[in-house]
């Protein structure tokens, strides 16, 4: 049966042109990809268009704002303390600025500890309680609107379980506005106000 098998020979063409090898390989990156130059061009055009499309979309800021002040209040005839705190909340997007929540937290030795900010319908009748707090910003309230461009200065008050050592031994004091439509908006406390 060998003599019945014959080995590939090259096809050879009888124009007298050079002989094609007829196991010549189709699979090899000459045969199969497209010229480098206009591929590097199309993954040039094709980044440039998502740096922009990033670029233009990005997150952009929706407000800026600071806390103003802190003060820490616990009477003797009370068991537990009142934090108020004053911030600056500025409305920088486009778009009007709806609040749907704020709550407040300090970090301590002891761990982090937060509250829900205490609702303005009620600061009356903490303050009651707590006089020395008296005389600060009026509340941020919820459901609050604040306009494109426009600033709004109010206090937030909360109680947390801290003695007064504790209070002004804190590593960091936030407050987290939560808006209705963007991302939660967190002042930090100055560093060295305390």
């Amino acid at each position: 049966m060998a003599e019945n098998e014959t080995s590939p020979k090259p096809v050879s063409q009888e124009s007298g042109s050079a002989p094609v090898p007829a196991y010549d390989e189709f699979g090899t990156a000459k045969r199969n990809l497209p010229p480098a130059a206009p591929v590097a061009i199309a993954i040039v055009v094709v980044a440039v268009v998502v740096g922009i499309i990033a670029y233009t979309q990005r997150a952009k800021p929706v407000a800026q704002g600071s806390v103003d002040g802190v003060w820490f209040s616990l009477p003797a005839n009370m068991s537990s303390p009142m934090i108020l705190i004053e911030v600056t909340l500025r409305n920088v997007s486009d778009k009007i600025l709806y609040i749907k929540n704020i709550k407040a937290g300090m970090k301590t030795d002891q761990g982090d500890q937060s509250d829900e900010a205490a609702s303005a319908s009620d600061y009356d009748r903490y303050l009651m309680a707590y006089p020395d707090l008296r005389g600060h910003a009026k509340p941020l309230q919820v459901e609050m609107k604040i306009a494109p461009g426009a600033e709004q200065k109010g206090s937030v008050m909360i109680s947390l379980p801290a003695t007064k050592e504790q209070f002004d031994a804190r590593k960091d004091l936030t407050v987290t506005v939560e808006p209705y439509d963007q991302r939660p908006i967190v002042l930090h406390e100055k560093s060295g106000a305390k």
